[in-house]
């Protein structure tokens, strides 16, 4: 696994991978602040004062809670912890804060240090590799690893590129298993699970993505057939994509499948353009509304934000006013009763951080 190797510029580190995001959206932009103006969005320059208050108030909160040894967890044994601190530390990177530097510095660094520290012996990232769903909190603990490889100093680097390479070939043997065709290509909650869904397909889809863009060695072919699982999953008869093949239509889902199509070279094709249209027929109207909301308002958020103009625009005024008006005064989002195991609110204000913060287009994975 190779990973972008970095300086040790005193203060803000310009790495390869910094560099590369400063000239995509101008330097001022890469540092933490206000989102990135899109003069045609309507909708960010109506709410963008807002937003950037919203978020700055939610990553106040999410620190505030971090626990003593790096993880956002309220259960000590729960082996959910990686996954739902992996989404902490994205929310934090979104707004464009930087591991060891500035104010979440420290924050980032713990986290980071987390995640790596507990790395099962089979590469699982998980405090435990057997009970529900191991694969995917490794996914997401994966893409985070990822996203940050190139951001941290010389000894930390070494380990995340130790700790991402067992990481990224348990997701490319778990995809090897065989299956039916229905499952073909795709990932389930074990490694070894013999079908697949939708929702831990399109983790591991980014985590892969992620992986390639920074330089990793991973097949094309993985990602292309990740995404053949995810286009098994299209209802034709109205454009939304199900859980697994053969289900109905469904808002979460649809969004998942929008974000792994535009983000692996199917961008704007029929599939996508009919994803963004039913949803933009099932528009949220209030918070909590149907099953996995707040995954639900990450996936279609920035799956919008890449098919862009009216269909952003249009998803995001109704996203800002469902979300700014839930918000507590102490600047969480409570859960909306989503099975997560222990994450709670911090689940909930961590998915609607990145939902937000779009427009910030600090994470890579997640550029236009």
């Amino acid at each position: 696994m190779r990973a972008p190797r970095h300086g040790n510029t005193p203060r803000r580190r310009l790495t390869r991978r910094a560099l590369a995001v400063a000239l995509a959206v101008g330097l001022s932009a890469a540092l933490p602040g206000r989102a990135v103006a899109d003069k045609a969005s309507p909708a960010l320059a109506k709410y963008q004062e807002r937003v950037d208050k919203s978020i700055d108030r939610a990553l106040a909160w999410l620190v505030k809670e971090q626990s003593p040894d790096g993880s956002w967890s309220k259960n000590e044994q729960s082996r959910n912890a990686t996954g739902i601190t992996s989404l902490c530390l994205m929310a934090l990177l979104a707004k464009g804060h930087t591991p060891g530097v500035g104010p979440y510095g420290k924050a980032l660094d713990k986290g980071i240090d987390f995640i790596l520290k507990n790395q099962q012996s089979n590469g699982m990232l998980t405090r435990g590799s057997s009970g529900h769903g191991p694969m995917y909190s490794h996914c997401i603990s994966a893409l985070m690893l990822s996203e940050v490889s190139g951001m941290v100093e010389a000894e930390r680097q070494a380990r995340i590129d130790k700790v991402l390479a067992k990481a990224m070939k348990l997701i490319l043997s778990a995809q090897q298993i065989h299956k039916d065709e229905r499952s073909t290509g795709g990932w389930r909650y074990q490694g070894d699970s013999r079908d697949s869904d939708i929702s831990c397909t399109s983790w591991a889809v980014m985590a892969l993505r992620s992986a390639r863009n920074n330089g990793a060695a991973v097949p094309t072919e993985a990602i292309a057939r990740g995404i053949g699982y995810v286009m098994k999953c299209q209802v034709r008869r109205d454009g939304g994509f199900a859980y697994q093949p053969g289900g109905g239509s469904g808002w979460g889902r649809t969004g998942t499948a929008l974000l792994c199509l535009e983000l692996c070279g199917r961008h704007r094709d029929r599939s996508a353009l009919m994803a963004g249209e039913w949803l933009l027929k099932n528009l949220p109207t209030h918070y909590g509304r149907g099953s996995h909301f707040s995954y639900a308002m990450y996936y279609c958020s920035q799956g919008m934000f890449q098919l862009g103009d009216d269909y952003w625009d249009r998803w995001a005024s109704q996203m800002y006013e469902v979300m700014l008006t839930a918000q507590q005064k102490d600047g969480k989002w409570r859960s909306s009763g989503e099975n997560v195991g222990e994450g709670g609110d911090y689940y909930s204000s961590a998915m609607a951080v990145l939902a937000m913060s779009v427009s910030y287009r600090q994470l890579p994975i997640y550029q236009r």
